[in-house]
């Protein structure tokens, strides 16, 4: 086996939040506590839209761009989150699936 396909390998099994996974993390997450200033405000943002508390991963991506952060969150409740050709609960289950299917934790 190559080294290419040994650490392709490797990242396929990294378990999400071990030390191999972190590795191959490119994207710094702002964690809640950590959040100050804008970012702060853009989580904020995001749970008065959201009516929950935990800041979801695929949220604090975001973080490091606040400005971005408002601007995805305003155009997936437009998308994902309003009633329209589906319901909101079927486009949960399929968001639900893709991210099964691409092994994404959130």
């Amino acid at each position: 086996m190559s080294t290419d396909e040994n650490n392709k390998s490797q990242k396929a099994r990294a378990v999400p939040g071990s030390s191999a996974d972190k590795r191959s993390t490119k994207i710094r997450i702002t964690e809640d506590a950590e959040a100050a200033g804008e970012v702060a405000a853009a989580y904020d943002f995001w749970r008065a839209g959201s009516g929950r508390q935990q800041v979801p991963g695929i949220i604090k991506c975001f973080g490091a761009r606040p400005d971005f952060l408002r601007q995805v969150v305003e155009f997936s409740n437009k998308v994902h989150f309003s009633e329209g050709h589906l319901a909101r609960r079927h486009k949960e289950m399929i968001a639900s699936y893709v991210s099964f299917l691409n092994r994404c934790p959130y």
